[in-house]
């Protein structure tokens, strides 16, 4: 824009000067996310991507995924450019986590009843993962009595689940009575 100021004397003379006035938009728009900036999703669960806004209805372009079957940290980035060619940016960070401990499943009876003076071999137990399940507990087959035996297992990324198993020592054999003697 062009701004022209003139003045005249009281001798009839006039003057002039010109201004250039020069209306730029330097401002980018403002680019929001839609939702939290920074979300936790579960390892192998699904995630949807709630977007993003601009303040002056611009096109919003995302970029940037998240593999939800792999535990890392992951940005999406959302930019708008407007019509001078001023970009707003955004971002979010979705981080995906396993806290999910490994579920046991303990094989055979439980829970398992054992004679008194018997042998007792423990069936184990297995992990949804199939992480390596290890037992603690032992049962004294030469005493009535319960007992317990846990199975854990930890999966990579440090959750531990666990399952138990009770073992009851029982005597239901009736003492052998000798006749001494005729």
């Amino acid at each position: 824009y062009t701004l022209t100021y003139s003045a005249t004397d009281a001798a009839g003379n006039e003057g002039t000067a010109t201004r250039t006035v020069t209306v730029v938009d330097t401002t980018a728009p403002v680019v929001t996310v839609t939702g939290d900036t920074s979300v936790t999703v579960e390892l192998g669960s699904t995630y949807s991507d709630a977007g993003a806004t601009a303040d002056g209805g611009e096109t919003v372009t995302t970029s940037g995924s998240v593999d939800v079957n792999t535990v890392g940290t992951y940005t999406i980035s959302y930019s708008a450019t407007d019509a001078a060619g001023n970009e707003g940016t955004a971002t979010r960070t979705v981080t995906v986590v396993d806290t999910t401990a490994p579920v046991i499943t303990v094989t055979g009876d439980n829970p398992a009843t054992v004679e008194l003076g018997s042998t007792y071999s423990d069936a184990g137990a297995t992990a949804d993962g199939g992480e390596t399940v290890t037992t603690s507990g032992s049962v004294d087959v030469n005493t009535v009595g319960t007992y317990t035996l846990t199975y854990s297992a930890t999966d990579a990324a440090g959750n531990e689940g666990t399952a138990t198993r009770t073992v009851t020592v029982v005597d239901t054999t009736a003492p052998v009575i000798t006749v001494t003697g005729d």
